[in-house]
């Protein structure tokens, strides 16, 4: 087997690097997305020492920076109906101007579903002395019901949780506020004109706010990255009737205050540098979600598998009995997530005989009418169920368990779900929000003590609607390098921040780890490599750009393992500081050229070692887009 050394490694693969042509019936782009169709790429701008990306198919501002240093994560409009969904906007007559460091930006949007017919034109001008202003001007072509019409604007946490604010009330009047270090269960700031926070020494952002009253609350309640700031406040009656032919106007203008006039605008660029932060924590145990049929798993050594039981409806002892049948053979867990109602007593006492004998991991006990499991019917459910830990918490988001906190003494665990598109549907949206998900860990165990932390299940896309209890199709990206990428990134800041367990999406079919029998998703190569070291431990670390790559380092005794994803459809170049994998490394790369071999000959696949490097140092590697690297010492 060849060595490759460093120089190999990079400037190798950018020289030889083609996009793949697509093989079989799977195109490149199905691949990469899942879709048909690739994404529009953002198009960047500048507003004097600021910069941005506009996304041409959202009509989204993202990442306004003060020279490379993130000022506001993005600012969007939207429409959402009286279940809170999201009317997906189609933008049209998109017409930019730009001078040197200014823009002018025009465009319409439609947003059309049900009886919803609303329309709206944006405009988002950029100046050279730093100032960033969009505005909103909108039609109701129909009366409908709404929750919410107009502008949110996202504040990054890296540079903004636990740091002070200036605020500006509606009327006028002026206070001191502090975003949030850890997950706030209510709004941190309410009536809102205008919001002031510093960006660098000397130099402070003020974002103000027109046409409706705003207040902020904190988005890493649904595992969003940011602190939203968004219009009518949640103390006013909603849903509410929009008659047609009713107006809105909004505006939000974002300017640079202090030394700022003679600042040059620069971007940091270069490699992705992965450090090891000195902190270990126990890798969780996984597990995946029970569908009736379940084919073998193969190389997903997994812990447990949920199993979801109401109690109060028929066919859910059959569904129990063949969960356990099926599960038999690979002598794993089940996760048994018990619904019960009012007649709690007697459904957990009847639960209780049809579970003998069966290998339970976990009772996770909820009520069908409470968003977060009450203490009676915890304590009940410990009464009666023997031989496993029982603990509660929802079915929902951290936002449900962090509002309606659990007797700590009446759990053993506390559990709640996580998927990334409450509130944003796009790629990098959900890259963005991947850090969250850690968040809520860290936040949890400041109330839980030593109590384990249980997430089940992370899903890519919402199992149902909240509101409306209308479930929803699975995401086509499960089947995508995109979806692989994102589940590491998922793996690692849960496991980093100390879950004890973590459930994934379903065993097979359209929203799990495996499309058939004989087919997988390039996904289930993720959880596989993770889980080969089940009862080991994860080695934290961190990069200079998580919104690129993300890496994982796992041990078990003196084995030891890094997976790397890429989270963007461009090569990334990647140095792990001090990795200590000695002087050969053995890489194994899913992407593009080797997706439909480790797809559809999963099993085969995965007896190939992969590569064989030369390391010495700091470990070089390059990225394909979306790849997900596996790395072993040789």
């Amino acid at each position: 087997m060849p060595t490759f050394n460093r120089r190999q490694i990079l400037r190798g693969a950018l020289a030889l690097w083609v996009p793949a042509p697509g093989w079989g019936a799977t195109s490149r782009i199905e691949m990469l997305y899942g879709t048909a169709t690739a994404p529009t790429s953002p198009i960047q701008l500048t507003a004097g020492p600021l910069s941005l990306l506009f996304e041409p198919d959202l009509a989204f501002v993202r990442f306004i920076r003060f020279n490379g240093q993130e000022v506001l994560r993005g600012i969007y409009a939207a429409v959402r109906d009286k279940s809170w969904g999201t009317v997906a906007p189609k933008v049209s007559n998109l017409i930019i101007e730009r001078k040197t460091n200014q823009f002018t930006i025009n465009f319409d949007v439609d947003c059309a579903e049900g009886d919803i017919k609303f329309q709206w034109k944006g405009r988002v001008v950029g100046d050279d002395a730093g100032s960033v202003r969009f505005e909103f001007k909108g039609i109701a072509n129909s009366t409908f019901l709404r929750n919410r019409i107009g502008f949110a604007v996202l504040h990054p946490l890296e540079s903004c949780a636990g740091k002070k604010a200036k605020l500006e009330k509606s009327n006028g009047a002026l206070e001191q506020g502090s975003f949030p270090a850890s997950v706030s269960p209510s709004q941190p700031f309410i009536d809102l004109r205008a919001i002031t926070h510093a960006v660098a020494p000397g130099i402070d952002a003020e974002v103000r706010f027109e046409g409706d009253s705003f207040e902020t609350e904190d988005h890493r309640n649904w595992t969003d990255g940011n602190f939203k700031t968004y219009c009518t406040p949640l103390a006013n009656p909603f849903p509410v009737e929009v008659k047609r032919g009713t107006e809105i106007q909004q505006a939000v203008t974002v300017r640079i205050q202090g030394a700022a006039a003679n600042s040059a605008n620069t971007e940091s660029s270069g490699e992705i540098v992965f450090s090891p932060t000195g902190s270990v924590s126990k890798l969780p145990a996984l597990g995946l979600g029970y569908v009736s049929g379940m084919p073998p798993l193969g190389a997903l050594n997994v812990a447990h598998i949920r199993v979801d039981l109401v109690l109060n409806q028929p066919g859910h002892v059959e569904l129990l009995l063949r969960a356990i049948a099926e599960t038999a053979a690979s002598k794993t867990g089940l996760e048994l997530a018990v619904f019960v109602s009012s007649n709690a007593d007697s459904e957990l006492k009847a639960l209780a005989k049809a579970v003998t004998g069966a290998r339970v991991a976990r009772y996770l006990i909820f009520h069908i009418d409470e968003p977060s499991t009450s203490e009676k019917w915890l304590r009940l459910a410990k009464m009666h169920l023997k031989g496993a830990p029982v603990g509660g918490g929802t079915n929902q988001y951290f936002a449900e368990l962090n509002r309606s906190r659990p007797a700590v003494d009446a759990v053993d665990f506390a559990s709640y779900s996580i998927n990334p598109q409450v509130h944003a549907f796009d790629n990098l949206s959900l890259v963005e929000n991947l850090s969250s998900q850690g968040d809520t860990v860290k936040s949890a165990r400041m109330f839980l003590g030593s109590k384990g932390i249980v997430v089940s299940p992370v899903t890519l896309r919402p199992r149902f609607n909240q509101f409306s209890k209308q479930p929803t199709p699975p995401d086509p990206r499960m089947a995508s390098l995109f979806g692989a990428a994102w589940t590491l990134g998922s793996v690692k800041y849960l496991s980093e921040a100390g879950a004890s367990s973590v459930t994934y999406y379903e065993t097979h079919g359209k929203a799990g780890a495996m499309a058939s029998r004989d087919t997988v998703f390039p996904l289930y190569h993720v959880l596989a490599d993770v889980s080969e070291f089940a009862g080991g431990e994860v080695l934290a670390t961190e990069s200079n750009d998580r919104f690129k790559a993300a890496g994982m380092l796992l041990r078990k005794g003196a084995r030891q393992r890094a997976v790397v994803a890429n989270f963007t459809p461009e090569l990334q170049l990647v140095r792990w500081n001090k990795s200590g994998f000695g002087a050969r490394v053995r890489v194994k790369s899913l992407d593009e050229h080797s997706y439909e071999e480790a797809t559809k000959t999963p099993h085969a696949w995965r007896t190939k070692s992969g590569l064989l490097f030369e390391n010495s140092g700091d470990l070089l590697i390059t990225l394909l887009p979306y790849a997900v690297l596996r790395i072993d010492p040789a």
